[in-house]
């Protein structure tokens, strides 16, 4: 999922195509005060629960900033898979290793933590990093498809706690969204009214890029299945579903989870949109069969604001349209509004005036192009400072998110998506 640059920099997934005791311990444990990280010199722990291929690209970015003068350090790493914990913790030579998250969190040691577990993980492990007063870095997205109440509690958690919390929609990098942002907010495109993104490539990292580890693992001590199950439907062991969990229902959502928090958290941050006041779907299993998940999804989403935004995407076909993409299978967005339109154009964003229009046609030079590694460090410097306002927050977390439960909820039971602003609730 990431590679090395000639500098030996970590390189974006975008730039390339990468027990009771032990809660007891974790409430009794004594992290550092979130006032007392304000240091700049101050060594950061870094711990990793989950030790997967995401992980590889935390760990690796991580190291590399602790390699060219960042102070933090990483000390431990959790997984329920005993094997891949151990490689991961020889390779970078971290001196904990833990099979259970809420002992890595009782760790004093651990100041952060990086959450890089199957989708239905990521809340509880997060929920409970905070209030063991840790600061977060969690993978998208930051929920499963089936927990908007859980995506709800972990918002509230993360905000009542003052954690610093960032989530991994490395795009957010791009200085590109956040010049299209102020742009929108200073009235170049007028009124906003419709937008569009989306994700298309072949295959899933599902069939393609997570193999079987060992394909005569078993349950036991070195492999803890009923962790692994969490709160998902109790089964009977099965080796494909433990390595290749993003193929099924229970763990994973396909494009709309999986990959549409790339595209669509952007636009959200972009239109400074909330909640959606309902969605629709359509889509399906239209190549691969072997998964359970849709390869082909598809949502229209209207919100208060009077603006439609349009997310599209398959898995059966790369070609990114007009304009192709910026390195990766995202789309490029366009956002438009009564007085013209805002895309991207190789290292330019782009205003095109609508019909009627008397603007005329701008360019922008690109600030800042996406970065992971950046990405990254911009999270551990926010931790430093106590600075919650990451580059990807808990806030637009949750609304990304909620929009991305409408969409795959309205496809699975074929009505709108709706959402109750005066309960916070998805209606269908």
């Amino acid at each position: 999922m990431s590679d090395k640059q000639g500098s030996g920099k970590p390189v974006s997934r975008r730039h390339f195509m990468g027990t009771a005791a032990a809660a007891a311990l974790a409430a009794t444990a004594a992290p550092r005060a979130f006032g007392q990280a304000a240091s700049p010199n101050e060594r950061i722990g870094a711990g990793f629960i989950g030790c997967g291929g995401r992980s590889g690209a935390h760990m690796q970015a991580v190291n590399w900033l602790k390699d060219h003068g960042v102070n933090v350090e990483m000390v431990a790493a959790c997984d329920v898979y005993r094997p891949r914990l151990n490689k991961a913790v020889e390779k970078y030579k971290m001196p904990k290793a833990y099979m259970d998250h809420r002992e890595l969190l009782a760790d004093p040691n651990v100041d952060v933590v990086f959450i890089a577990t199957p989708d239905h993980h990521h809340a509880y492990a997060a929920i409970d990093a905070v209030q063991a007063g840790k600061d977060v870095y969690c993978e998208k997205p930051v929920t499963h498809w089936r927990q908007f109440e859980l995506t709800k509690r972990l918002a509230q958690e993360v905000t009542k706690s003052g954690r610093v919390f960032q989530l991994g929609t490395q795009g957010m990098s791009d200085g590109a969204y956040h010049q299209m942002r102020k742009l929108v907010k200073d009235g170049l495109i007028g009124q906003p009214i419709h937008a569009e993104c989306g994700y298309f490539r072949v295959g899933d990292w599902g069939e393609r890029g997570m193999p079987i580890d060992d394909p005569n693992a078993v349950p036991g001590p070195d492999l803890n299945w009923e962790a692994f199950l969490g709160d998902s439907p109790k089964r009977p062991f099965d080796i494909s579903r433990f390595f290749r969990w993003r193929m099924y229902e229970d763990y994973a959502g396909g494009p709309s989870t999986d990959l549409f928090p790339h595209s669509l958290t952007p636009v959200m941050s972009i239109l400074g949109v909330k909640w959606p006041s309902s969605a629709v779907a359509t889509g399906g299993k239209f190549r691969s069969e072997e998964r359970e998940i849709p390869d082909t999804f598809n949502m229209l989403m209207d919100f208060p604001e009077k603006i439609t935004v349009a997310v599209l995407g398959t898995q059966g076909n790369d070609y990114q349209g007009a304009g192709g993409g910026r390195g990766a299978p995202g789309r490029v967005p366009i956002v438009r509004g009564w007085d013209g339109s805002l895309t991207i154009q190789d290292k330019e964003v782009v205003f095109i005036p609508a019909d009627g229009s008397d603007k005329k046609p701008q360019r922008f030079p690109i600030e800042q192009n996406e970065d992971f590694t950046e990405y990254v460090r911009n999270f551990l410097n926010c931790c430093r400072e106590k600075n919650t306002a990451t580059q990807s927050p808990v806030d637009l977390a949750y609304y990304t998110q909620t929009a991305l439960i409408m969409g795959m909820l309205a496809l699975r039971e074929g009505k709108t998506a709706k959402f109750d602003l005066q309960t916070e609730t998805i209606v269908i």
